[in-house]
């Protein structure tokens, strides 16, 4: 966790709108008492959409940053500055969850293009059709070879040795939230670089 290994004991009593303003001026003890006032409250709206902890936990740090990056933002005027953190932390955990439905939708049709391309030679389809084949598997093998090199091995590790994301992470020693945002950008790459030959799928 970022915020609670801070100091915050001198703002203890500070109210919300005086740690808004310290945050403002970059005071990252007022960021850990806000978090030690308000954290449990919105760890719970995160985990209300998104139900899996290593996840929420994602963007709970995703939410605290952006609230020290954008505090300038919130104005008293507007409202209490809860009702301003929990529209911050509601919008992150929707935007992690319709990145990860988006995720499964591109991975499920990449998926079914693997499928749809075996490796060996078809006895129900005629030369021109399995040399259409053969080049489409070469392009896809080229589309892999373009990624970043971690990637391509998340890529390459969920869908040609079946791991999990969890067994990912372990093998890669790499945090859980990386390797989703790993295989997250890479789905995207792929998915803008096969739409040209979609029709032939």
């Amino acid at each position: 966790m970022i915020a609670p290994t801070l100091a915050s004991d001198g703002f203890s009593s500070a109210t919300d709108e005086a740690l808004m303003g310290a945050i403002t001026d970059r005071d990252e003890n007022a960021l850990a008492a806000l978090y030690q006032r308000h954290g449990e409250t919105l760890r719970s709206i995160i985990e209300s959409v998104i139900h899996e902890q290593a996840e929420a936990e994602d963007v709970l740090q995703e939410t605290l940053l952006q609230i020290w990056k954008q505090a300038q933002n919130y104005a008293p005027r507007v409202g209490k500055p809860l009702g301003w953190l929990t529209t911050i932390t509601r919008r992150r955990a929707i935007d992690r969850l319709r990145r990860r439905q988006a995720y499964v939708r591109v991975k499920d049709r990449y998926q079914e293009q693997i499928n749809e391309l075996p490796n060996g030679a078809s006895t129900t389809v005629d030369g021109d059709e399995e040399m259409e084949r053969a080049d489409l598997r070469r392009y896809l093998r080229e589309q892999m070879s373009a990624l970043p090199k971690f990637q391509r091995q998340a890529l390459e590790l969920s869908f040609f040795t079946g791991m999990s994301h969890r067994e990912i992470a372990a093998s890669t020693q790499n945090p859980l939230g990386t390797v989703k945002t790993r295989l997250e950008l890479g789905l995207q790459k792929l998915h803008a670089w096969l739409k040209p030959v979609q029709h032939k799928i």
